[in-house]
């Protein structure tokens, strides 16, 4: 087909083609991006967390009236106090294992810091950042972690502490990603450690295969599954409980515990949101990526549902101007798949230079917001998606006002105008 008489034809409608080439040009910009966002968010959604998470769910309290000082007697009626929980929830007929805890994976609550190979050293030297789990012997077993090298916590290695003590364990388990970090050509079982620059020296005695940090923030994505386990009960004026229930006794084991604990002790705070199932906590932590994912999906619809308006309504308008001078190809033997090959062969012309202008803007997009938002460089496949996205949408939305041309008849040509 001869491109002149179409781009003869472009020439006199050069605010129509400016305004569809430009509508795709956003259009590509923006659905590239979007598509980009929507699969992160959705690949932190089924990020998994290490966890065995069915049957757990956790338990935070609060003492009125308890101690509150960091002197040791203090320090140890909260342990006691601590311990008596743990006693009353493990003999729940409903319940199989419980430990205390600072935090789990996907709760908004961590404790982080470094772990280095030499005393004296801090995440400015160049070490591995790291979140810091607190539990006891069974803190393993009740989250379901897989243990892949070394042993696991007994009793006699577990102590206790204060929230604001700022001493360092003589022992850890770490997270075969930090051990690899640290370790990359040995097995980091019996191997040294420093933690938060201290000099003291800490032993891994463990490997866990996967454990995720609490956040689910993009500040953490850097060390996500750098954790590090120390057998440390936490004493503070209020405690975390993770347990983990019999299967399928979830909901009872849960209804069980305020009556259980309140049995122990009634100086205590229980709320309605004390007591929470890891599938609730997993669905608060990504809420906001879920929300972000189906706002993008809709803002990617609407663009595209608008682009593909603009492309029918302006062939819709120019078939219309044209009326006379299809008809007059149709006598001189212009075949129906003629007329509608012009039409669909005209669009990927326009699309064509609004791709190119497309193209360029998803890339800028994309490094403005890398630097406004710490997001990741686009992958090419990205914008090739798009693109065929987007020239595929054209093609489509020009069909019908496209086959229409192509049924002029040839006797509208000697109609008078």
């Amino acid at each position: 087909m001869n491109l002149h008489p179409m781009i003869a034809a472009l020439r006199k409608h050069k605010a129509g083609v400016v305004l569809i080439a430009l509508q795709i040009a956003v259009t590509l910009a923006i659905v590239c991006n979007a598509i980009f966002i929507i699969y992160a968010r959705i690949e932190n959604v089924r990020r998994p967390t290490g966890l065995v998470e069915s049957d757990v769910f956790l338990v935070t309290q609060q003492w009125v009236g308890a101690p509150s000082g960091d002197d040791p007697a203090s320090i140890q009626k909260l342990d006691a106090m601590l311990r008596e929980d743990l006693n009353a929830l493990r003999a729940l007929p409903d319940v199989e294992s419980v430990a205390p805890t600072n935090s789990v994976p996907l709760l908004p609550s961590s404790w982080n810091g470094s772990a280095a190979l030499k005393p004296g050293t801090d995440l400015r030297s160049g070490n591995a950042r790291t979140t810091f789990y607190f539990g006891d012997e069974q803190w393993l077993k009740t989250l379901g972690l897989h243990l892949v090298a070394g042993r696991d916590f007994t009793a006699a290695d577990v102590t206790n502490m204060g929230f604001r003590a700022n001493t360092q364990p003589d022992i850890v388990i770490v997270t075969k990603a930090l051990a690899d970090k640290l370790f990359p050509e040995a097995n980091a079982v019996g191997k040294v450690i420093y933690l938060n620059g201290d000099s003291k020296p800490t032993t891994i005695i463990g490997e866990v295969e996967r454990l995720q940090v609490p956040s689910v923030g993009s500040w953490a994505s850097s060390f996500v599954w750098n954790s590090t386990i120390q057998p440390i009960r936490l004493n503070g004026n209020f405690s975390r409980y993770v347990v983990r229930a019999k299967p399928g006794r979830l909901e009872a084991a849960m209804r069980a515990v305020p009556s259980a604990l309140y049995t122990v002790s009634p100086m205590r705070v229980l709320d309605d949101d004390s007591v929470k199932s890891f599938k609730d906590i997993r669905a608060e932590a990504y809420r906001a990526d879920i929300g972000m994912a189906a706002l993008m999906g809709a803002v990617c619809l609407i663009l595209l549902a608008v682009t593909a308006a603009g492309i029918v309504g302006l062939t819709s308008f120019w078939v219309g101007q044209r009326h006379r001078q299809i008809g007059v190809r149709r006598a001189l033997g212009a075949r129906k798949i003629d007329i509608l090959r012009y039409f669909q062969l005209e669009n990927l012309m326009i699309a064509g230079i609004g791709a190119v202008v497309g193209v360029a803007l998803a890339v800028g997009l994309n490094r403005l917001l890398m630097s406004k938002f710490e997001m990741q460089s686009m992958p090419v496949y990205y914008v090739l998606v798009g693109l065929a996205v987007v020239m595929t949408l054209g093609q489509i939305a020009v069909f019908v006002p496209a086959r229409r041309a192509s049924n002029v008849p040839p006797v509208v040509a000697t109609r008078s105008v």
